[in-house]
């Protein structure tokens, strides 16, 4: 009996260093690298720390901003949802990590009956009992998988890739949410210069309209001029009820992504006393895939398709199941524990499947199939993450430019200004 039993086990361990032998570490799919970011201050010394690298408190300086920030990551709903996307991915992965342990369940029974003294056989034989009690106590090794060739393991190690997922998902959604949240609130500061400069603006133009009245009133000015300058003021009075609409709107936006009610939004620094930093480091490009949670996230789905397909293909090969129990039976209660009472069993089944109507050939597509696009998903992350730092170097460098141009333009407007009003006041010309 020893030596099949010798040489099934020799044929199980051969059959799967041949179905499996060893197998290779990851390596992360190659992508293209740019050797620097198109749109990148040329000025900036190589090596420099990212500006992405920066903790958000340490960008913004406004405190109420930071307060904000913190309410959103505490009480934002995508964020929330993102969590319970992470907890349902770590009891998936327990459920996973239980198959490769044994399950042992306890089972216990007692029945109790009583004998007729006189029944269809007749009077009980005297010293025979008309109470009985039967009764077992036992552990049950539920059917447990031996596990050579690694399907339980990679499916293991496919939910523990997902649950990696999860959390970069849910670090990619906090960068989201902080972004957004200073977003909205510097555009929020921003629409709070533009109605301050509206106005300013009408004030300006009431009193143009009282000047050019009072000219016109003297002959000196005509009815045109006059209606131009009421023009200007309707005009001005018009887009004051607009921009409030606007700023109300947005504090109802920032209160969505704080998981509130609408409400009014408490001010910090006007928008001109933010800080703003200087220049913006994009560091290095490969930097960028240990950087980004996205990428991060993409790259661990890829790693758990893999697994997945190795689960699948290890459906091919005959699963090995053990099956025991062991405890106590007796007729007598007072026996149960006893030596004599003691019961134990012990099973083992092989399954090799045979006909199964391309069942596993098609499950095993369709994990390669998922497997491509956990690849292609990954590329694309990568790529999509290059153009969106481009773009935004770009946008920096562009607007940096178009201020320049525009504080010309402020200036050229103040002095013309200031010229218009030395005419009007002095009624001579002014050169």
């Amino acid at each position: 009996m020893k030596r099949p039993f010798t040489i099934l086990v020799i044929t199980i361990a051969l059959l799967s260093n041949l179905a499996f032998g060893q197998k290779k570490a990851y390596q992360p799919p190659p992508v293209q690298t740019p050797s620097v970011y198109r749109g990148a201050d040329a000025t900036t010394p190589p090596g420099t720390q990212s500006f992405g690298d920066l903790k958000w408190f340490e960008v913004f300086k406004d405190d109420r901003l930071q307060e904000l920030i913190r309410t959103a990551v505490n009480q934002n709903y995508d964020l929330g949802r993102a969590v319970a996307n992470i907890n349902a991915a770590r009891a998936q992965l327990g459920l996973a990590r239980s198959e490769q342990f044994p399950n042992i369940a306890a089972s216990a029974d007692l029945t109790s009956t009583r004998l007729p003294k006189n029944g269809s056989s007749g009077e009980l034989p005297n010293g025979v009992q008309r109470n009985l009690s039967f009764g077992s106590v036992l552990l049950n090794l539920l059917t447990f998988e031996v596990d050579l060739w690694g399907r339980v393991r990679n499916t293991k190690n496919a939910r523990a890739a997902d649950l990696k997922a999860s959390e970069e998902d849910r670090n990619a959604v906090l960068t989201v949410v902080v972004s957004s949240v200073a977003t909205a609130y510097l555009q929020l500061r921003e629409l709070d210069l533009e109605l301050d400069i509206s106005q300013r603006t009408l004030v300006t133009r009431q009193e143009s309209l009282r000047i050019i009245t009072l000219r016109s009133n003297a002959g000196v000015a005509t009815t045109l001029d006059l209606r131009q300058a009421e023009q200007l003021v309707y005009s001005a009075t018009a887009a004051i009820p607009d921009l409030q609409r606007r700023i109300e709107q947005q504090e109802n936006f920032i209160e969505l992504l704080l998981g509130q009610n609408p409400a009014p939004i408490l001010r910090g620094r006007e928008l001109t006393a933010q800080d703003i930093s200087p220049t913006v480091p994009p560091g290095l490009p490969s930097s960028l895939l240990q950087r980004r949670p996205d990428i991060r996230s993409a790259e661990q789905t890829l790693v758990g398709a893999n697994f997945d397909v190795e689960a699948a293909r290890a459906a091919y090969f005959p699963r090995i199941t053990l099956t025991g129990f062991v405890g106590g039976d007796s007729n007598a209660l007072s026996r149960l524990f006893s030596g004599s009472g003691t019961v134990w069993g012990a099973g083992s089944q092989l399954a090799q499947p045979i006909f199964t109507a391309g069942r596993l050939k098609s499950n095993v597509r369709l994990n390669k199939a998922q497997q491509e696009f956990a690849l292609v998903t990954y590329q694309s992350t990568v790529q999509g993450a290059f153009r969106e730092v481009s773009d935004a170097l770009i946008a920096y460098s562009r607007t940096r430019e178009e201020r320049v141009q525009q504080e010309l333009l402020v200036q050229a407007l103040q002095d013309r200004s200031r010229l218009a009003y030395l005419r009007y006041e002095g009624g001579v010309e002014v050169c």
